[in-house]
């Protein structure tokens, strides 16, 4: 039962992720489109999104476990199956969480060439990569694993919750090239993370004793800002939403973005996202653990007129060789940046939309291009590599549908619809939709979407 708590923990806690916005990367001129590229190119005078319901974007990932890999009906022995799952994993396996929700989102055109775009959103970041052997002890113990060296390098995680408030810039150049930036202010109100550790605990067979515990090289750390006030956990809900707006915990970042016509019908477009940081210096507590400890048992004695503290030996020494500090010092946290790359050649039908200094610009129906997107994390670079199909159906009414492949599928099939109502813009997006046919055993599923008003 132990055992089986403890996946539902791990596999219910931490399976969001809303990172690669694929469908949603240069899809029919949406607004949203200028949060991944802040250089693409706009057709309309002003826009505003409406407050919450913009946009709000939701996936489920795993990448290397599913939760039928634990409680699939199959006749097998649940111990049995968490070996098996424990076996499969590897260290660079890993459960993310990410989500953004758009509490507002505007943006105006202040001549022909530019274009203004402001905002404000909420977004839940977090990693955490698979400790295997953590995993492993903790399940299984020591003892099946004698000369076995657990690694403390395996701890890694980052958990982010913050607001960021942004204005952007899309500038045409010239009847090419269109570029653009985006300054953001990050307001932080909780950071969790660990990263950079060393060390090892190794049980051989004793001399003295049955067996020999080996703490070696270890130098463990754990920071925090947000979670603690004087060192109680602040429990007070509220406390979070009001540190999202300039909470103390501030930093600052830059998207940058191009799209470029290589000719009438080949477009390349590209992008960096939050090259930037945090300074976390409020409600701060940073834990660390360095040193060697060698632990090979009690030989007890008794004597009753002169009664030994074991235990009490023990802890001392632990303490003294191993000793573990608490701090309140202020440090930097990096934003994960992104990067963005897409070529896209259109074809089909030539149609004329009216713009908004009231030309015509023509445009193709249909679309085909591959898109490249990495993210940069506390492990390496995560990749994703997706190929797509666009097609405007109408002169309001566009479509998308996408092939991925990434960390956590080689099959991920994405779908997008954008349609325009007057001056209201409906879109919805699915992510993984085969996926949908058994979620128990979907490593990733995401949907988006939002309502914008947008005057051409």
């Amino acid at each position: 039962m132990k055992k089986i708590l403890f996946f539902v923990l791990i596999f219910s806690a931490v399976k969001f992720s809303a990172q690669n916005k694929q469908v949603l990367y240069d899809f029919a001129e949406l607004p949203q489109t200028l949060l991944l590229n802040p250089g693409a190119e706009t057709n309309y005078k002003f826009h505003f999104g409406l407050p919450l319901m913009s946009g709000l974007s939701i996936d489920l990932g795993s990448s290397g476990a599913v939760l039928t890999d634990v409680f699939a009906y199959d006749n097998i022995n649940v111990d049995d199956k968490i070996s098996t799952l424990l076996n499969n994993l590897t260290t660079t396996d890993f459960v993310k969480f990410n989500s953004q929700i758009e509490v507002l989102n505007g943006g105006f055109r202040t001549d022909t060439k530019t274009y203004i775009s402001f905002g404000f959103y909420n977004e839940i970041d977090a990693i955490s990569y698979y400790p295997k052997d953590f995993f492993i002890l903790f399940t299984e113990g020591n003892n099946p694993h004698l000369n076995k060296s657990f690694s403390a390098s395996q701890l890694l995680y980052k958990l982010d919750v913050l607001g960021v408030i942004h204005a952007g810039v899309s500038k045409k150049i010239n009847d090419k090239l269109t570029a653009g930036g985006r300054f953001k202010i990050y307001s932080s109100a909780l950071n969790i993370e660990s990263s950079n550790n060393t060390g090892t605990f190794t049980t051989v067979l004793g001399t003295d004793n049955i067996y020999k515990h080996y703490f070696s090289n270890i130098n463990i750390n754990a920071r925090s800002s947000g979670l603690f006030n004087e060192d109680e956990v602040i429990e007070d809900s509220d406390t979070y939403v009001n540190n999202i707006f300039f909470g103390g915990n501030l930093g600052i970042g830059f998207d940058f973005g191009a799209t470029y016509h290589i000719n009438q019908q080949l477009e390349f477009s590209g992008s960096v996202l939050d090259l930037g940081f945090i300074n976390h210096k409020k409600n701060i507590k940073n834990t660390t653990a360095k040193g060697n400890f060698i632990f090979e048992g009690v030989e007890f004695q008794y004597d009753p007129n002169n009664p030994i503290n074991y235990w009490g030996q023990i802890d001392s020494n632990f303490r003294k060789q191993l000793p573990t500090a608490e701090n309140q010092e202020s440090y930097i946290s990096w934003r994960p940046v992104k990067l963005n790359a897409s070529l896209k050649y259109s074809f089909g039908e030539i149609r004329s939309k009216i713009c908004y200094d009231n030309t015509y610009k023509d445009f193709y129906t249909d679309a085909i291009g591959v898109q490249l997107y990495s993210i940069f994390r506390l492990l390496s670079p995560q990749l994703a590599l997706t190929g797509f199909y666009q097609k405007s159906i109408t002169h309001k009414i566009h479509t998308k549908v996408t092939y991925t492949i990434d960390d956590f599928s080689y099959a991920n099939i994405g779908a997008g619809l954008s349609a325009q109502f007057g001056k209201v813009n409906l879109y919805g997006m699915l992510d993984n939709i085969l996926e949908y046919r058994n979620l128990s055993s979907a490593n990733s599923i995401s949907l988006q979407v939002g309502f914008n008003v947008i005057f051409n």
